[in-house]
């Protein structure tokens, strides 16, 4: 009994030292970008969450906890300009934390309540311990909390949105699985053309650093469907059109998805355009894995992720040029 417990108490370390090396500023540098710990820990405490029958009420129950333990609610002023929520490197960072949990969690599978007090703990101690380096614990837990929140919508968005298109357009109306990944990409690149043109009108002298490009958003997509199991590999790109190509977007398909995802985002609610482009490239990355990963899948995965690809890619196109 005494050398399983210390087993977990060995486990909780290797956990803390993880979150700390993920968030690392570079690799020979000895500082920890405090952001990107707090993202990932956002993740670990989101998966967790995860374990039990309500997610959501257990999440809010997780901020209780810690809130008590740091003898403070979080802050809920204005937060700094460079605090700005950038969705992809959450869902990055985020999900790098999910996949801490779930390790760790193989060695507490026999007490999830176990191994959620000890992230309780371990989530205090460290925001508690910041506060010698000037860093109020006030604020600290607020962007924890907003990381975790994040992090626990774009699951959500992902997975309803896969469902209610399997449900409603492939069940009743007699789409493919090609057509609802197009589809969601497709919704993915009209929400990023959308953001990028209404910052563009607004935010002149800031404009790059509020710009999301392609290359920010189709990484949530690849790895999306590489962590649902589609083989990983340079073929996203085979057999795209070239540039100079008049754009070819799936207007149909996307036509067909967006009563869905408007009443969803709606009733999250989700509003941020970046935020729901973000949502819809990691479900239409799921997607992908429900089409093609497997042993005898339905697209084979050298077709269904350029499918994808392409999709995002010509709708966010045509639609950044003003058509």
């Amino acid at each position: 009994m005494v050398s399983y417990t210390l087993a977990k108490v060995e486990v909780a370390h290797l956990l803390h030292a993880n979150l700390e090396k993920i968030a690392r500023i570079d690799s020979d540098a000895p500082g920890v970008d405090l952001r990107a710990l707090l993202q990932v820990m956002g993740g670990v405490l989101t998966e967790t969450a995860f374990f039990f029958e309500e997610p959501d009420e257990t999440l809010r129950a997780t901020f209780t906890k810690i809130s008590a333990l740091l003898g403070c609610d979080a802050y809920d002023g204005p937060l700094p300009p460079y605090v700005d929520f950038h969705p992809q490197e959450i869902d990055r960072f985020t999900e790098r934390g999910r996949e801490l949990a779930r390790l760790a969690m193989e060695d507490w599978a026999d007490c999830e309540f176990a191994f959620h007090d000890m992230l309780v703990t371990l989530a205090h101690h460290m925001i508690a311990s910041w506060e010698d380096e000037g860093i109020p614990r006030a604020e600290s837990f607020r962007l924890l909390i907003e990381y975790a929140t994040r992090c626990m919508s774009y699951e959500i968005a992902a997975q309803e949105l896969c469902d209610v298109l399997i449900d409603k357009k492939i069940a009743r109306d007699g789409w493919t699985l090609g057509d609802c990944l197009g589809g969601l990409a497709g919704a993915a690149g009209w929400r990023l053309a959308k953001y990028n043109l209404l910052q563009k009108r607004v935010e002149k002298d800031t404009l790059q650093q509020h710009l999301l490009t392609l290359e920010d958003v189709m990484p949530v997509m690849t790895r999306e469907a590489a962590r649902m199991g589609v083989p990983s590999g340079a073929d996203w790109r085979f057999g795209l059109a070239a540039n100079d190509c008049p754009p070819n977007p799936p207007f149909e398909l996307l036509n067909g998805v967006e009563p869905y995802a408007l009443l969803f985002f709606s009733a999250l609610p989700m509003t941020c355009l970046r935020e729901q482009a973000v949502a819809c490239a990691k479900a239409a990355g799921r997607m992908v894995a429900v089409a093609a990963a497997g042993d005898d899948p339905e697209i084979a995965p050298v077709i269904a992720k350029p499918l994808a690809l392409a999709a995002m890619q010509e709708t966010y196109r045509i639609f950044w040029s003003g058509f």
